[in-house]
């Protein structure tokens, strides 16, 4: 029998579903549970209700995807829709999570066959139609979409096999356009091979669907004369998007849609606007709706910048690109629908709407596409396969490293030759390993990993992040060679990000506190008690853990680019602005990551760094210079507060700098090079 992530048992949803309905027994292939009720004597269908987690687990803002409870009616209406769990950064620490509890209720009562898109907040009031929209949050916009694409994908997979509508036989398909296929034509060639279609709507044609109704002969202009002229294109096939975008925007597009993900391009040369005068970008458009089998495909616009007033080789007007996840269960290579609504009004203070769809069939031959159904268990190679470039680029830059670290009388023996290349890879790190490929490397990790030790031992959620997971491997062995400094030096983004705001602050001349040495051998340890804090309450299956997290500015910083409620961007914010006049101050006294790796670099097999006799007496200049107080006035290093920024190493190469080279100099004598196990 199949596993499945969520966590209601029987006797968790009959508490849900308490007597006088009576659950049924959940299905062995879908994780779906019928609810009875007696009717007339006998037991009907009273709702399907199933976790979103099981049919459609896509992670929120916070990185888990949240999971909902949904109850729907034979017909596919919403019966019930409750939050469960989730890990919405904005609504744990921030809204709290009522707003989410009362957003979800809207859902009572719609239908999962139509698109349901999220307006802005009292958008009903507003006079949006109840039948497709639901109120938004203010300061939750990304989670609020995520919840809404988690109930309409997990729906549509329920009413594909349990409804009677839809198609039922899609359950597990995947079908992708053959990328290697491809045929250099204009617009005017793939239209005429129906490959791009074109579909007019007359105002003569317009008239005759609103006749009979209030609005009645408010057409204007000549009857032929077009009212809206769509193009609309699939634009995964490379003869369509290829031709369509050009090498460079296609190549970007592709690279944007994840494994399994769908692209529409509608362009509109007509006087109607099918996007509304209001349209918001990244929103599902309401006017606008993919259809396939009676279903209504949630399609959400890209929210790709619009240059040039269109897409090239089309007239200019307005247009979208629609993206249809793979939750959605679009399958391009089956006819589909698009369908656009015009409404128009009649009255200035009672206004009355009435509104008409236009439908445009549009079918691909299916030679165009590979189909196939993928194990279940090699879903999480899709993300490996996906970010390739990505894993090439950053496994690239740890080759550049290593030999760099290595080499000590190489490249790090040159102080501006190297303080240019540190500079550099600490950008890089910060733009590309941490605000691009969302790699940085935190103590939720860890706590993860503490959490499947105490139940089911399941390490597989590592798997579905690639970069992380890569450069866990990488800091693990350089770990046990070289010790914490490796990571906290060199490839964490909020220590690059730090180190980075710091060099203004030497141009302006921005005084250093200076922290008393037993002072600051007390605040060293208290990283070490909060690590001791998060982990434990991980252990004891605490919610605490996920609170104690939150010292970590990372998620701010990083992963959503201060994009969060004012107290977590205002902590982040003075981490940084503290760090100007006490260096590194959380990564040396507060980080929980920081204090595992030192923990764990206590393993390291070499003392990498070089000493000379006359270090620490009477030498002190290496102590001096250490930003992290890292060198013990005896010239001993205390690797667990190394940071490897190798200013220590630069001075002892150099002989305009270490002093025990330049007295030996100034002696008419030559001070022997000493030994390194580094080398």
């Amino acid at each position: 029998m199949p596993t499945f992530a969520g966590t209601l048992d029987r006797a968790g949803m009959e508490r849900q579903f308490p007597a006088p309905l009576v659950v049924g027994e959940r299905d062995e292939a879908v994780p779906v549970w019928p609810i009875l009720k007696q009717e007339a004597g006998a037991y009907e269908i009273f709702a399907y209700a199933f976790e979103s987690i099981d049919l459609a687990p896509i992670p929120g803002f916070g990185g888990t995807p949240p999971n909902l409870l949904v109850a729907l009616t034979p017909d596919g209406s919403f019966r019930d829709v409750k939050v469960l769990s989730h890990h919405e950064p904005v609504f744990l620490e921030g809204l709290g999570s009522e707003p989410l509890f009362a957003f979800v209720e809207q859902y009572v009562g719609l239908s999962a066959r139509r698109t349901i898109r999220v307006g802005r907040p009292s958008a009903r009031a507003n006079g949006a139609s109840p039948l497709a929209v639901v109120d938004g949050i203010s300061m939750a916009t990304a989670s609020t979409r995520v919840i809404n694409e988690s109930i309409l994908a997990a729906s549509l997979a329920v009413a594909r096999q349990k409804l009677g509508f839809g198609a039922a036989g899609k359950a597990g398909l995947k079908v992708e356009a053959k990328q290697d296929l491809y045929e250099p034509r204009s617009v005017a060639e793939l239209i005429e091979r129906g490959l791009v279609k074109r579909v007019v709507v007359t105002n003569g044609e317009a008239d005759a669907a609103f006749k009979g109704t209030a609005v009645e002969g408010q057409g204007e202009g000549s009857l032929e004369a077009p009212l809206s002229d769509l193009v609309i294109a699939y634009l995964n096939v490379p003869t369509i998007g290829r031709n369509l975008l050009g090498e460079e925007r296609f190549a970007a597009l592709m690279r944007e849609l994840g494994p399994g993900d769908h692209a529409i391009l509608v362009v509109s040369t007509g006087p109607l606007n099918p996007l509304g005068e209001d349209f918001i970008l990244g929103s599902i458009p309401d006017r606008l709706t993919v259809i396939q089998d009676g279903l209504a495909v949630n399609a959400r616009d890209m929210a790709i910048e619009r240059r040039g007033g269109g897409v090239e080789g089309l007239p200019a007007g307005p247009w979208t690109i629609l993206k249809m996840v793979q939750q959605a269960g679009f399958d391009p290579s089956a006819p589909w629908t698009l369908t656009q609504k015009i409404t128009r009004e009649r009255g200035q203070i009672l206004v009355e709407r009435v509104s008409r769809e236009f439908a445009a069939g549009y079918a691909l031959p299916a030679n165009l596409f590979d189909r196939e159904v993928p194990e279940a268990a090699a879903t999480w190679f899709d993300s490996w396969k996906a970010r390739g470039w990505e894993l090439g680029l950053i496994t690239a830059s740890f080759f550049l490293l290593v030999p760099v670290l290595v080499r000590q009388r190489g490249l790090v023996a040159d102080q501006t030759r190297f303080t240019a290349f540190r500079l550099a890879f600490l950008a890089f790190t910060l733009l590309f390993i941490g605000w691009y490929a969302q790699a940085q490397l935190s103590i939720v990790t860890l706590v993860g990993l503490v959490r499947v030790a105490v139940t089911n031992g399941d390490l597989s959620f590592l798997l579905y992040d690639p970069p992380s997971l890569l450069l866990w491997a990488f800091v693990l062995a350089t770990l046990v060679v070289w010790g914490r400094g490796t990571f906290c030096g060199w490839l964490c983004p909020f220590g690059a990000l730090q180190e980075l705001a710091a060099r203004p602050a030497k141009a302006l001349r921005l005084r250093q506190v200076t922290v008393p040495p037993s002072l600051d051998r007390g605040l060293r340890f208290v990283k070490y008690g909060v690590l001791a804090a998060i982990l434990g309450a991980a252990a004891l299956a605490s919610p605490l853990a996920d609170s104690f997290s939150e010292i970590e500015p990372f998620k701010t910083a990083i992963t959503l680019y201060f994009v969060r409620t004012p107290a977590f961007v205002a902590y982040a914010v003075g981490l940084i602005l503290l760090n100007l006049f006490v260096y590194k101050a959380f990564c040396r006294y507060l980080c929980p990551l920081g204090a595992a790796l030192a923990l764990g670099g206590r393993l390291r097999l070499l003392d990498w760094i070089p000493r000379r006799a006359e270090c620490g007496s009477p030498c002190q200049l290496c102590k001096v210079r250490c930003r992290y107080g890292a060198i013990a006035p005896s010239g001993e290093v205390d690797y667990a507060e190394c940071f490897q920024c190798m200013d220590c190493v630069t001075i002892i190469h150099d002989p305009t700098q270490c002093v025990p080279q330049v007295v030996a100099r100034k002696r008419g004598r030559t001070l022997a090079p000493q030994p390194m196990a580094a080398e």
